[in-house]
């Protein structure tokens, strides 16, 4: 069987919400998009392009996926731009059809996380790239192996959490690197639920 990682960037209180663009994610009225451009640093770049060139399938919901595709194609001096554009891509949507815009991209059938969960029997390593609200589906049918963590030195006070009000995860360290800006670059293996469940 194969593993999936959920790769996340978080503020210190667990925001993981629109951290690219102002307009990103506005919902429930999040006007603080953008966050995460600060702190990008060669040593992020560096340790993310290592992490993303190790091969394996891209996973995204239906928002992120959007997101992407309307940007990363377009980007053609950026090094991510090749890696993602090749790289196999699959899309939980209730709504999109095939075929996909985005080369490389596969509207998964049925439900999300049934169908990543043949998936993983198919394919050695699946990466979840943000897609807060299918991370939270996979981790309910523990699905998710390893969460890849860049945690910002930040406090925002609102917005979607990774690990919202109610969800249990016992994790232990695997990795950790500090940048320059004083993002955490952390791994973590997923555990049992505390409790002993998983």
């Amino acid at each position: 069987m194969g593993e999936l990682t959920a790769v996340e960037s978080l503020t210190l209180d667990g925001v993981m919400q629109a951290p690219g663009r102002p307009d990103e994610d506005t919902r429930g009225g999040f006007d603080q998009g953008g966050w995460a451009v600060p702190y990008a640093d060669e040593v992020m770049g560096r340790a993310m392009g290592e992490r993303m060139g190790g091969g394996g399938a891209i996973v995204l919901g239906r928002r992120t996926y959007e997101d992407f595709a309307g940007y990363w194609p377009k980007q053609q001096d950026n090094p991510y731009t090749e890696v993602l554009n090749r790289t196999q891509k699959y899309v939980a949507s209730r709504t999109l059809e095939e075929p996909l815009p985005w080369e490389s991209s596969t509207l998964l059938e049925g439900d999300a996380a049934d169908a990543i969960a043949r998936l993983k029997d198919e394919t050695e390593h699946l990466t979840v790239l943000g897609s807060g609200e299918l991370v939270g589906q996979l981790m309910r049918r523990g699905l998710v192996d390893e969460f890849l963590l860049l945690i910002h030195p930040l406090v925002l006070g609102t917005g979607r959490r990774l690990f919202p009000d109610g969800a249990a995860a016992q994790l232990e360290l695997a990795d950790s690197l500090t940048t320059t800006t004083g993002v955490v670059i952390a791994t973590y293996r997923a555990g049992q639920a505390p409790g002993g469940g998983s």
